[in-house]
């Protein structure tokens, strides 16, 4: 028997697949005609996008892009893998608890375990009941620089904040004087918030450290690490932070932790918030989860570094677009990312509401509603949200704000699939274009 497979390109862009047999009889003495049998099979992905030209090129120009993020979070999914191989992660850890959380089968400690060990930290506490507190729109924790009930005020704790540098910086003039020998804790807040600045790069807070432990190696580095989990393949943890904190319904939950935030670093630091998370004496060693939450947390975190990949590249989309519109973007288009925030600055109210209006449109919950600017607790200035996500106020899933304030910038972030802001963005484009 003879066999050849033959692979022929066709014009419309598939591809015929021919297979040629010929069969030969056993008897040559007995003439026969050999046998051929061909078979063709066609196979056609190719279809048009259902989006416009502006984001299909922008879409095209990116692929190269695409393909580096691709690389990150087979790095990052690769740490996160082993940190859970070496917790022994079983099924029986999804269990979950109720009440006190003392009948815990090994699930609470295999997740801080392995927490930890992705982190680059000493110790970690992962737990559904750990708030997430909002940033004004300053950039600020509510409570920091007011009076309120539960402020650091109230508790008799003073506050200073280091300007930032001419382009958006780290003021590394200002932050060698501002380290006193009093100066118990310095907090360096890694993500933009709702400032028109560049995002802290790991490297960048390592250096920030290293000059404040100078002057003072007895304070303590606190680091807000919203946002920025999984952008780089190390955390702050990892280059000398002696805590870190971040929310489970941003880029940690992987877009399916229900509630819930964490806090790493060094164990003496990471048990002293334990013991104001419960009460002191308890610690770590109770607190209940329930199992359907429970396993939520385990399969976020390892769904994590994809669905941070896929809010990278609908940051990289959404710049690339909108300064082809003509709008400034902050970063701007293909420049490497620390966060999954990308700024765009649309310079009035009606645009500001345009663009989140539209984006809700295109959101799975919600579709329905019309955004509009309204007061907010914890916000300086009226805010518009488009937030039309399965987990509420969720931003490692499509969501976009901002302040309503010049220079009107609108804050894009999450989206599990980079295809999810190409949709939105079509939409966005039309109704700024119709306003002009």
């Amino acid at each position: 028997m003879e066999m050849a497979m033959t692979l022929h390109p066709l014009p419309c862009g598939g591809w015929s697949k021919q297979l040629a047999v010929s069969v030969h009889t056993l008897y040559p003495k007995v003439r026969t005609r050999p046998l051929k049998l061909q078979i063709s099979a066609q196979s056609e992905f190719s279809m048009p996008p259902p989006y416009g030209p502006q984001v299909a090129e922008a879409v095209k120009a990116l692929r190269p892009t695409f393909e580096d993020v691709d690389t990150l979070v087979a790095t990052n999914l690769n740490r996160v893998i082993k940190a859970y191989a070496n917790a022994r992660v079983g099924s029986h850890h999804f269990a979950g608890t109720t009440g006190y959380g003392h009948n815990d089968a090994g699930g609470r400690d295999a997740l801080d375990q392995a927490f930890a060990e992705i982190m680059g930290a000493e110790a970690a506490i992962v737990r559904s009941q750990v708030g997430s507190p909002l940033m004004d729109s300053s950039g600020r924790s509510p409570g920091v620089a007011s009076a309120g009930e539960g402020s650091l005020k109230e508790f008799g704790v003073s506050y200073r904040e280091v300007p930032l540098s001419e382009d958006g910086g780290i003021n590394w003039d200002a932050l060698n004087t501002a380290v006193k020998p009093e100066t118990q804790c310095a907090l360096i807040q890694r993500s933009c918030g709702y400032s028109w600045r560049k995002t802290l790069t790991v490297a960048e807070i390592q250096r920030a450290i290293r000059l404040i432990k100078g002057h003072n190696p007895n304070c303590i580095i606190v680091v807000d690490n919203c946002y920025g989990e999984f952008v780089e393949t190390i955390e702050p943890t990892a280059v000398g932070a002696d805590l870190m904190a971040g929310s489970l319904i941003k880029n940690p939950g992987g877009t399916i932790a229900p509630c819930g935030g964490y806090v790493a670093g060094s164990s003496k630091w990471v048990q002293a918030a334990a013991a104001r998370l419960c009460a002191p004496g308890i610690g770590m060693s109770a607190g209940s989860t329930t199992g359907d939450v429970m396993r939520l947390l385990f399969q976020g975190l390892f769904l994590a570094p994809q669905m941070v990949g896929e809010a990278i590249k609908g940051t990289l989309l959404v710049a690339e677009v909108m300064a082809a519109e003509g709008y400034n973007c902050q970063p701007a288009p293909r420049v490497r990312r620390y966060d999954v925030i990308q700024a765009v600055q649309l310079g009035d109210r009606e645009r500001l509401l345009s663009f989140c209006r539209a984006a809700q449109r295109i959101c799975p919950v919600g579709s329905y509603i019309q955004p509009v600017a309204g007061a907010t607790a914890g916000y300086e200035s009226e805010v518009v949200f488009a937030d039309g996500t399965f987990i509420d106020g969720s931003t490692s899933e499509l969501s976009c704000d901002g302040p309503l304030r010049e220079p009107y910038v609108v804050f894009c972030q999450g989206g599990t699939h980079w295809t999810h802001w190409a949709l939105a963005l079509e939409g966005v484009v039309q109704a700024l274009r119709q306003l002009n």
